[in-house]
């Protein structure tokens, strides 16, 4: 990744000082999400990316956000591509992009570990931004393909860090799985949300808190 910066820079030099943040929210489709849950999810995560904290985050970066919808294995896509943000109006347009986003899956398994690999991969589309961070939401633990835990190595050396809201539905301790199996990185971060009603305000307050330029440390706020 670091050659692909000097590249990058060595052509465009404006690159060294713009875009402050990459974030990828990679938003749970899986089986156990039904479509009034998977409403609740998209409506809002762009609720909460017109929040004025964050709003004034993503500007000041220059940030650059994507959208990836994942579930089974195989079963993961970057459904709104990289945007850069530099005005409200792009954060508004982005917004709008997230609450008509056709769902992609409905009756798969959960595969958290394939959802990583396809959202670090797309980084290297933004290799000069300062900050790469993945925001991953979920209701259950991973199921299927690679798992979480095995890539938190990888994440670390490319400088990802991974944040989690972990979704309770029900008494797994999803929030305790996320914490030792799916974070990483310098500030990571898990939020709890109890239930998908409760998913819009605590996604809010992680967005503000991960668009924000300094990250403190593990937190499992409820």
């Amino acid at each position: 990744m670091r050659l692909l910066l000097f590249l990058c820079c060595a052509v465009f030099p404006s690159c060294a000082t713009a875009c402050g943040l990459a974030l990828v929210l990679a938003v749970d489709v899986s089986g156990s999400v039904d479509q009034t849950e998977y409403r609740m999810q998209m409506d809002g995560l762009a609720a909460a990316l017109l929040d004025g904290i964050v709003v004034d985050a993503l500007i000041d970066q220059e940030a650059h956000v994507s959208l990836v919808q994942w579930s089974g294995s195989s079963r993961q896509a970057q459904t709104i591509p990289w945007t850069p943000i530099t005005s409200f109006d792009d954060v508004r347009a982005l917004a709008d992009a997230i609450v008509s986003d056709p769902r992609k899956w409905r009756n798969y398994s959960t595969a958290i570990g394939e959802a990583l690999d396809l959202s670090a991969e797309s980084f290297t589309q933004v290799v000069w931004c300062k900050r790469h961070v993945i925001d991953v939401s979920g209701d259950g633990v991973s199921n299927e393909g690679q798992l979480p835990r095995e890539m938190r190595q990888s994440m670390r050396l490319s400088g990802i860090t991974v944040n989690a809201l972990a979704i309770e539905t029900d008494d797994t301790d999803l929030t305790a799985y996320f914490y030792e199996n799916l974070i990483v990185g310098e500030g990571a971060f898990v939020i709890t949300a109890n239930g998908f009603a409760d998913y819009p305000e605590k996604i809010r307050r992680k967005l503000q808190r991960e668009t924000t330029k300094r990250l403190s440390r593990l937190d499992n706020s409820q």
